[in-house]
């Protein structure tokens, strides 16, 4: 029997509802990095997902790549952080923090005492970031040394901790996008000649060294990761054989027995993906549950991936016009537009304010 988007699932003892995830997405709404009451009602609209993933979420002060992301490595923001996890806990809902490092992304101008960002080696990435500044190039990174990647795996191991503290329900680790761990994953942007560089299972090193560290703190039932292995993303990251370097992370988060991997198919830009990979075929090297991520149009499309090779589908996009994306994929209901204008608004504008579908009239919502 096919598999339904509302069949429930489970991740360990946590129970799922249904098979939605609502997508990790920066929306840029934590001044000095701190949740407030705003970011706590926007997810809490969104708690009908099976699972709730926050935006990226930096591990540390040198984590953070531009300003208004949240942090989960002070006092403020941890008590931030309970509130929303709080409040989607009221609504019904659960709701993992995403451990993020921006590594090489970032600019000395949203760096502590104006250090530069750091990278797996000392190479000038293209393009530009936003700063309180402006948008500004990037820079040729500090390459990380073995002994300062010790601290990387503290902060992350920390960071794991805060957000136990904070109430969540698990946390997902990025390693996807172009940020830190994809940095390190990566040969374009790793070309380091030591035991964390050259062949995928030493680029895939620091991942599961974090991993591991953060399983310290949290049953690895709880655990999930984002990988994006051929997604050129907007820092124009690149691997030469994405298809082995994605078969090595996957067999080596295996043996760490996480909850899920979290796959990015293909391009989130303008580009096309840097390959076309076989997912249905790698995930097969992977024993936990398969998150397929990235432009699911609707039911139908999503359903068609379950009958494929993925045991959840994470929503981005539609999730941020349509609180109530569930009902409104149940029922076949039409989709509010996006307001492309107010994605990152510094007020509630393109954030609360989407309608929720009437709830006397469904069915007049429904697509015919």
């Amino acid at each position: 029997m096919a598999r339904s988007l509302f069949d429930p699932a489970s991740l360990g003892a946590l129970r799922l509802p249904n098979r939605i995830i609502m997508s990790s997405m920066s929306r840029d709404r934590t001044p000095s990095g701190v949740p407030t009451a705003l970011n706590a009602s926007y997810y809490a609209q969104r708690a009908t997902a099976g699972l709730v993933v926050t935006e990226s979420t930096a591990v540390s002060a040198r984590g953070v790549g531009w300003p208004n992301t949240p942090g989960i490595y002070s006092e403020a923001q941890i008590a931030g952080w309970s509130i929303v996890a709080d409040a989607v806990h009221s609504a019904g809902g659960r709701i993992f923090s995403q451990l993020w490092h921006c590594g090489r992304n970032s600019h000395p101008l949203t760096q502590p005492a104006g250090a530069l960002p750091v990278g797996p080696s000392a190479i000038l990435p293209p393009g530009t970031i936003r700063t309180a500044d402006g948008r500004k190039p990037l820079l040729v990174p500090h390459e990380l040394s073995a002994d300062e990647m010790v601290g990387i795996i503290e902060e992350y191991r920390a960071a794991a901790r805060n957000a136990r503290v904070a109430g969540f329900d698990g946390v997902q680790v990025h390693a996807g996008n172009g940020f830190l761990l994809d940095q390190f994953l990566r040969d374009s942007a790793n070309r380091r000649t030591d035991a964390y560089g050259g062949s995928a299972q030493n680029r895939c090193r620091l991942l599961v060294e974090v991993v591991a560290a953060v399983c310290e703190i949290w049953s690895p039932e709880r655990v999930g990761v984002r990988l994006s292995p051929a997604n050129p993303t907007n820092y124009h990251l690149r691997d030469s054989d994405p298809a082995q370097l994605l078969a090595t992370a996957l067999q080596m988060l295996g043996e760490l027995r996480i909850a899920y991997v979290d796959v990015v198919e293909g391009s989130t830009t303008p580009e096309p993906a840097t390959h076309e990979l076989d997912y249905a075929a790698l995930r097969r090297g992977f024993a936990g549950l398969y998150v397929a991520n990235n432009g699911f149009s609707g039911r139908a499309h999503a359903e068609r991936a379950l009958a494929s090779h993925a045991d959840l589908i994470s929503f981005g996009r539609l999730f941020i016009a349509n609180p109530d994306l569930p009902r409104r994929l149940k029922i076949g209901a039409h989709m509010n537009p996006l307001n492309q204008d107010e994605l990152y608004s510094p007020d509630h504008r393109g954030y609360t304010d989407y309608p929720f579908l009437d709830q006397n009239n469904d069915q007049n919502n429904a697509t015919p």
